[in-house]
């Protein structure tokens, strides 16, 4: 499996809050909910999106925007339209100035809609936008999203007709047992479209890693790491299977990843070990030596110094 691959598999949603909503002009909308990642796909009209720095960014049918936590950002008809609603955590709806809103009868399941309440699309010149929101990335998963800008506008030529969208808009609002997985599990895979579309491009800013995953000596490697944390690499070893020098293979990672390959290794091994403490109960021993260390003592003291916590301090702040 190649590192991006490795690295989409833990970019899994896992609590995911996945909402529909039509607003009728005209209307402004403030999230400062804090969530890691927001996904939003527009399935009707041109709203814009406002993040907390930077250019208001127009959308069109059909566009994925990409908002990356715990900036806030506002979704409006128009950017000069005053803020009429705030999603705090909850999430909770309030006034800007933090009054909360009266709940009311959404419009049809896990489809929230300002002023007219109904079940379709809204009358013209309403926006209709199909909203998915992580709530506890991994650090896998973390590792690839930290490479992305705070707002990412994927247009709908560079996903073309995207059938994930489709279907994700439809099952929202279907209320049927396993919904929530279904929708997760969607979700999901649109992320892993969005992203795997955002770093094909030739011209994209992709982190180091990614570019030297094509690198003839860089790139076996990486692979090796990634696909086989436990096992009990060395610089020696990993060099002997790529066919160079020990002081080659260190000068070239170390220029092309930015890190020397022992200590990419290590942050690699800690990040897997801490979503598995959060995701499994395996036992502290079990993750020490499915991450490549030899004894639970071993990985609780590396832990700890990339940390500063315990890995039980770590599995008990869930």
């Amino acid at each position: 499996m190649d590192p991006l691959s490795i690295l989409l598999d833990g970019a899994r949603a896992r609590g995911a809050f996945v909402l529909r909503t039509v607003q009728n002009p005209p209307w402004s909308v403030q999230v400062r909910d804090r969530a890691p990642l927001n996904v939003v796909a527009i399935l009707r009209g041109t709203p814009w999106v406002v993040p907390s720095t930077g250019d208001a960014v127009r959308l069109d049918v059909g566009d994925i925007a990409m908002m990356r936590g715990p900036d806030a950002f506002t979704f409006a008809d128009d950017p000069r339209t005053p803020i009429q609603v705030v999603v705090q955590p909850g999430p909770r709806r309030t006034t800007p100035a933090g009054v909360d809103l009266p709940e009311a009868a959404d419009a049809s399941v896990r489809t929230w809609a300002n002023g007219m309440r109904t079940r379709d699309d809204g009358p013209d010149g309403s926006s209709v936008l199909l909203i998915g929101k992580y709530r506890r990335p991994g650090e896998i998963a973390m590792r690839l999203l930290s490479a992305l800008p705070p707002l990412l506008v994927i247009p709908r030529a560079a996903h073309g007709e995207s059938a994930v969208v489709s279907l994700l808009a439809e099952e929202t609002v279907r209320n049927e047992p396993g919904q929530d997985l279904v929708l997760e599990r969607l979700l999901d895979l649109l992320l892993v479209t969005i992203l795997r579309a955002r770093f094909i491009r030739p011209d994209a800013d992709a982190p180091a890693w990614y570019r030297a995953n094509g690198d003839p000596v860089v790139g076996p490697v990486l692979r090796l790491m990634h696909g086989h944390p436990d096992h009990p690499w060395t610089v020696a070893a990993l060099a002997g299977r790529t066919g160079v020098s020990r002081a080659t293979l260190a000068r070239r990672f170390t220029d092309l990843v930015g890190t020397p390959p022992m200590a990419y290794l290590t942050e690699w091994r800690i990040d897997l070990a801490a979503d598995l403490l959060k995701e499994s109960d395996a036992t502290i021993d079990s993750i020490a030596r499915q991450v490549g260390y030899g004894s639970a003592f071993a990985f609780s003291a590396a832990f700890k110094r990339a940390r500063r916590i315990s890995p039980q301090r770590h599995r008990d702040r869930m």
